[in-house]
């Protein structure tokens, strides 16, 4: 089944198996990462770090552990908590609300805004780290379509960094990449 084609709770479980899968292939964590001043450690600080904020009081997440001392046991501990509120029926029920995005199902907003921004930054990781780094064709394709319609908001958000070239025949995870910032041919 394809990545589009799955509930939120069954799609976080894919990528987020995805993105563990790079954490436990870290070999060093200080490795430079694609997003300029981050390292492999940051990617993670990231991705645990920035998803309470944004979920406010529609929904709580255990405590987040130290990315300073155990990046990999952080990691996992707060994919755990996305993955059990995803899990539980009652959390479906729930709206998400925020300032900026409006109203939307707290599912809904956890799989749009968070689950793609891991989905992204385990190329990043990967990057980092010398690991596998190609990324779903479809679901790369079909993030990129949801996102170019919404350039200008994106681009003035400053969670992007300008638009890389690429080849106009490039495939999708390298139009995805150049499109949020990436330049696909980084190397650490």
């Amino acid at each position: 089944m394809s990545l589009s084609d799955l509930t939120p709770a069954d799609r976080h479980r894919r990528i987020a198996g995805e993105f563990t899968a790079r954490v436990q292939g870290v070999k060093d964590w200080h490795s430079p990462a694609p997003v300029d001043g981050w390292t492999a450690r940051d990617v993670v600080r990231h991705l645990v770090e920035w998803l309470p904020g944004f979920l406010g009081s529609s929904a709580t997440l255990p405590p987040a552990r130290s990315v300073d001392e155990d990046p990999a046991g952080a990691w996992q501990a707060h994919a755990d908590g996305v993955q059990a509120l995803l899990d539980d029926p009652a959390a479906a029920g729930r709206t998400f609300t925020n300032p900026h995005i409006g109203e939307m199902p707290l599912a809904s907003a956890i799989d749009r805004f968070y689950t793609s921004d891991v989905f992204m930054h385990t190329w990043d990781l990967a990057r980092a780290t010398g690991q596998h780094d190609r990324l779903d064709p479809g679901f790369s394709a079909l993030l990129l379509g949801g996102m170019e319609p919404m350039e200008q908001i994106i681009r003035s958000s400053g969670q992007y960094g300008p638009r890389v070239p690429v080849p106009d025949d490039a495939d999708a995870q390298t139009r995805l990449l150049g499109f949020i910032g990436r330049d696909p041919n980084w190397t650490a």
